[in-house]
């Protein structure tokens, strides 16, 4: 085989697994975040499934290329054609959740089950072709085949969400996929009987030796091994810290997740592609000054901004990898230690992602890893200098700065904290307001991350007062004060404080739909609605639209949909198919109340397409509340019936959607947050 085809079909099998490999990562977290409520935290513990699937494979190339070259085509191949069994790769209707089992070890048995072995023998792609290229005269730059690979990553996450999926359906991406992976195994098998034949290769001892075959050859030593351990493993915890950062304190806006892992996988791209986008000379100042500015945004206003908070924890990721991955880059070993090296780095990816995405949410009562990392990466950049006095010495000053900033934030979250919890789903806490001025109007506030979740008055005669977005002028209150006077059957789609049970009387049924359990426990010990009012409280733990699937029509005067306020969009309640569930379940002339209030998507036309598309009739409730201590809400209103939506509480305050041009019909396949934004 010609040479320049055969540097093809190696870096075609390089190229095409790593942009598979990442491919799959936002397609089949789309798939199954519908089932679980549409946390952001279904991407860490996705993020962690691939990590340590990583270091699975990175493991297997290890111990593949210390067997014969046959065997290890043998092997390989092998298992190439198994893993063809698992195509195509659409999550199975079982794995859905009930409601009672622990997220995230659901998620972990889905995904392997879904995807498992196909990602486990993309994974191992990259070490191990690269190891058979080393026994090739075109090998000696082994490791730019690694910024290949990283490219190729950064290139599929990248066009995810501008190329495919504004374009493609669901089915339609997972089929593709699976066309892909077909390729890839047909280019992957064909590469390794081809190796099996290569034999070590030997360079001219008259030619003048590469930068790369001029790496040592030496066994590395232990402090060596747990550097290679420590660099990566704190590059992967800020990665995922970041990540929840901004997505649940900064804006919680999903496409956000994309952003901290492109520049995650740009600084691995930029510091194995060569040694001079690396320069100490330039990165060591630029990691403390990124280091100082991280930390103290976690105490400060500016860390906690749309305009200020994203661009500079994501530009300190960058800043922060660069230094990391760049140290790593500049450790890396011969080709004897190559299978190794790329073992012990995807081993501390795995123990970073593991700490953060799984047992932070156990530990940290709030999002404290953000801050605890940077003070690792400082004193391991101290461990990094300790011969280099100066530079050690500059990074113990980091560590005491950056402690103190952290310290500053714990202090300043918990200061006037009544209670904070955490869960899979994000932290809860609960403080009071208290207004010495006006003592009438000292509230108890709810907040998940950054966003207010409800409050409540603490005087005695103002506790089951309608507060914050709910109040009778707001959508949902007129839609709930204008249904038959007869009892009625409410929905919630979100809990919240429970405000909306104050609208409960005698007779009256109030159906709750909440799928974290922690909220029902705030609900209960820190506020009073549910206990206070004279309704019946229903409470289903779980999704609220899978939940919906399954039980019977419950005939609901009015049904709120209230997971739009501010907080992560689960989108799989506001599409074409979630409407049929919400109608099955309405009386005739039932109000749907969807709450659109929202800083940074334009989500009620979104709702009114999809009203007018069944032939539904929508009014849309602006509500100012500028004379009161309400919040400003958008309600959109949704009915079978014209009629019911011709009250006067309702006719008198409703108002005209401004269109988005171009916006297409939501659907469980066809959804586009960059269309809506603000």
């Amino acid at each position: 085989m010609p040479p320049a085809l055969l540097k093809s079909l190696f870096a075609g099998t390089i190229f095409s697994s790593a942009f598979l490999l990442f491919l799959v990562q936002p397609l089949i977290a789309k798939q199954i975040l519908p089932w679980f409520g549409g946390s952001a935290a279904v991407w860490s513990v996705c993020m962690v499934f691939f990590q340590v699937v990583l270091l699975a494979g990175y493991a297997y190339a290890d111990w593949l290329t210390r067997r014969p070259a046959r065997v290890q085509a043998a092997v390989h191949c092998t298992l190439l054609l198994c893993s063809l069994v698992f195509l195509p790769i659409i999550t199975a209707a079982h794995w859905k959740p009930t409601g009672a089992e622990d997220p995230s070890l659901r998620i972990l048995g889905l995904l392997l089950g879904t995807i498992g072995l196909p990602y486990f023998l993309l994974s191992t792609t990259g070490p191990l072709v690269q190891s058979w290229l080393a026994r090739t005269p075109w090998g000696v730059q082994v490791y730019r085949y690694f910024s290949l690979s990283n490219l190729a990553s950064l290139a599929s996450l990248l066009a995810y969400p501008v190329l495919i999926e504004p374009y493609t359906a669901l089915r339609e991406q997972a089929l593709g996929w699976s066309w892909g992976y077909a390729g890839f195994v047909l280019m992957c098998g064909a590469a390794s009987l081809y190796a099996a034949g290569l034999k070590p290769y030997a360079p001219d001892p008259h030619s003048r030796p590469t930068a790369s075959a001029a790496l040592p050859q030496a066994a590395p030593s232990l402090g060596t091994y747990g550097l290679w351990l420590a660099l990566p493993a704190m590059a992967s915890w800020l990665l995922l810290a970041v990540t929840n950062h901004i997505t649940q304190n900064v804006a919680a806006i999903p496409f956000l997740w994309v952003l901290p892992l492109s520049v995650y996988l740009l600084s691995f791209v930029l510091t194995f592609e060569s040694d001079r986008w690396y320069r100490r000379s330039l990165l060591l100042p630029a990691t403390a000054v990124a280091l100082l500015l991280c930390a103290y945004g976690l105490q400060d206003g500016i860390g906690y901004g749309l305009q200020t908070g994203v661009p500079l924890y994501v530009g300190g990721l960058l800043v922060l990898c660069m230094f990391l991955h760049g140290e790593m880059a500049s450790m890396r070993p011969g080709h004897a230690y190559l299978t190794r090296f790329y073992l012990m780095l995807s081993i501390g990816g795995a123990l970073g992602g593991v700490t953060v995405g799984l047992v932070a949410p156990h530990v940290l009562p709030a999002y404290y890893e953000m801050g605890i990392g940077l003070v690792l990466v400082a004193v391991l950049g101290a461990v990094v200098f300790r011969r280099q006095r100066l530079r050690a010495g500059v990074c113990m000053l980091l560590v005491l700065a950056c402690s103190y900033f952290v310290w500053q934030q714990v202090r300043d979250e918990q200061d006037g904290t009544r209670r904070m919890a955490r869960n899979f789903y994000g932290t809860l806490s609960s403080l009071d307001s208290i207004d010495a001025d006006k003592p009438k109007s000292s509230v108890r506030q709810l907040y998940h991350g950054s966003v207010k979740h409800g409050e409540q008055y603490l005087a005695a005669d103002r506790r089951r007062e309608a507060t914050a977005y709910y109040g009778k002028t707001s959508g949902v209150g007129r839609a709930i004060l204008s249904a038959p006077a007869t009892p009625r059957r409410v929905g919630l789609i979100g809990l919240g404080a429970g405000t909306l049970a104050s609208y409960g009387r005698a007779g009256d049924v109030y159906r709750v739909y909440e799928i974290n359990p922690q909220v029902f426990d705030f609900a209960d010990s820190e506020f009073s609605f549910l206990k206070d009012s004279p309704a019946q409280i229903e409470r289903v733990q779980g999704d609220a639209r899978l939940a919906l699937e399954r039980e019977a029509p419950q005939r609901f005067d009015v049904l709120a949909v209230d997971a739009f306020s501010g907080d992560s969009v689960p989108i799989h309640l506001i599409t074409a198919e979630a409407m049929q569930v919400y109608l099955r379940h309405m009386q005739p002339e039932g109000i749907i109340a969807f709450h659109v209030t929202n800083r940074f998507l334009n989500l009620a036309p979104v709702v009114e397409k999809i009203a007018l598309a069944q032939g539904l009739q929508v009014a849309f409730v602006h509500d100012e509340a500028a004379a009161s201590d309400l919040r400003r809400t958008d309600w959109i209103l949704v009915s079978r019936s014209a009629q019911r939506l011709q009250t006067l509480l309702i006719r008198t305050a409703s108002s005209a959607i401004t269109a988005i041009p171009g916006l297409r019909l939501w659907t469980d396949d066809f959804n586009n947050l960059f269309g809506v934004l603000k």
